[in-house]
């Protein structure tokens, strides 16, 4: 318990950090475990052709490399389907099969060993159909996941139209409530099977509605859920929106798997992921790199420091705290908490540790004998 003093008041609060972890039944996607007391789980999708293996197989690797811990493929077709048994064979991290339209192909992907499949409630509606994938996942003893999406919603009984000319704020709520009953419906009818090891995501390019449908459906059911925003965009504003809504939950204690769904590299996912992680103080993998922001005072080339640091760090796994500041006055005060710092002057700079200054370094030296210091912590 912290105590904290506000204009002559006096406020009790429960230290600093995200809230605990909202509980939620475990499941396990091959070896990695999904939910209960497991570290929040980093996934992404694979951008190939899923019929080309040896692509398929090359993009999961350096997805691997990355720190991917699940991974999802298309499954449009029976080619698509087929190739799982040998991609599975060449892979390490467990895969997903990624169903639309046609149940057909996940008994396929099932068959050829598929660790998860991920049914769409807009796509898939038949119950006699979705009865007999929830039977052969139980044969297989995999989970399934209801991947609940805004683009392809499923009609539901009695619903309601949304109002001509509704305001942003009315949509968002009518938005929230056709994901959240699509979810419930589509988990009664695996509960009817008895089938119990199920995975939920509700996704959705607004923010808010992709916020609010999360902690909505968080109350009511005991499965694990994976965040995500859906079709986020490019690299760039696709980060910040995925940021916002998947950090925003993590923070209060919602969410078990995430995947930033960018227009890109699907290693950038992989990396925005584990950023966000590092800024919830959920998750740390590799090392931090801490940078100021450059400005006046600054005599070196700052900016092009960090970035070639940051490249450098990629290639690190210790979890350490680096920092690069444009200040020798103020730069190792200002990251003291840093386990190995730079900081820069005209044509020199000093190298600190913990905030103590160990030495002075040339201009030229800056990035050599930083890297140096951070391979012998």
């Amino acid at each position: 318990m912290s105590t904290l003093h506000v204009a002559n008041a006096t406020v009790i609060i429960d230290g600093i950090g995200p809230r605990p972890r909202r509980q939620s039944r475990p499941v396990w996607v091959g070896k990695v475990q999904v939910g209960g007391d497991a570290p929040i789980v980093v996934q992404s999708m694979c951008t190939t052709d899923t019929a080309d293996v040896d692509a398929t197989v090359a993009q999961i690797h350096r997805l691997e490399e990355a720190g991917c811990e699940i991974i999802r493929v298309s499954c449009l077709n029976p080619q698509q389907a087929r190739a799982i048994g040998e991609i599975k064979r060449r892979i390490a991290i467990p895969l997903v099969a990624d169903i639309h339209f046609d149940h057909r192909h996940a008994l396929m992907a099932i068959d050829q060993g598929a660790d998860m499949c991920r049914l769409n409630p807009g796509n898939i509606r038949d119950p006699k159909k979705i009865r007999e994938v929830v039977h052969a996942a139980k044969a297989a003893k995999i989970p399934l996941r209801i991947g609940v999406n805004e683009g392809s919603l499923p009609p539901l009984s009695g619903d309601e139209e949304m109002p001509e000319g509704a305001t942003p704020g009315l949509r968002g709520e009518w938005l929230v409530r056709r994901m959240v009953r699509a979810a419930q419906e589509e988990i009664q009818l695996l509960e009817q099977e008895g089938f119990l090891d199920i995975k939920i995501s509700l996704k959705a390019f607004d923010v808010y509605a992709m916020i609010e449908a999360n902690r909505r459906i968080a109350t009511m059911i005991p499965y694990p859920l994976h965040l995500g925003v859906t079709e986020a965009g490019t690299p760039k504003p696709g980060s910040i929106r995925s940021a916002i809504g998947i950090g925003t939950l993590l923070m209060e204690g919602i969410g078990d798997t995430i995947r930033c769904s960018l227009s890109g590299d699907p290693v950038e996912e992989v990396e925005t992921c584990y950023e966000i992680l590092r800024a919830t103080n959920l998750r740390q993998r590799g090392p931090t790199l801490v940078a100021c922001p450059s400005c006046g005072r600054a005599q070196i080339d700052l900016i092009g420091l960090a970035n070639q640091v940051q490249e450098r760090l990629k290639k690190m796994d210790k979890q350490v705290k680096i920092a690069v500041m444009g200040c020798v006055v103020n730069g190792p005060g200002e990251a003291k908490d840093a386990d190995l710092g730079i900081a820069g002057g005209k044509g020199r700079g000093v190298i600190f540790k913990h905030g103590k200054i160990l030495r002075t370094v040339e201009e030229k030296d800056f990035l050599g004998v930083l890297m140096q210091e951070a391979e012998s912590l």
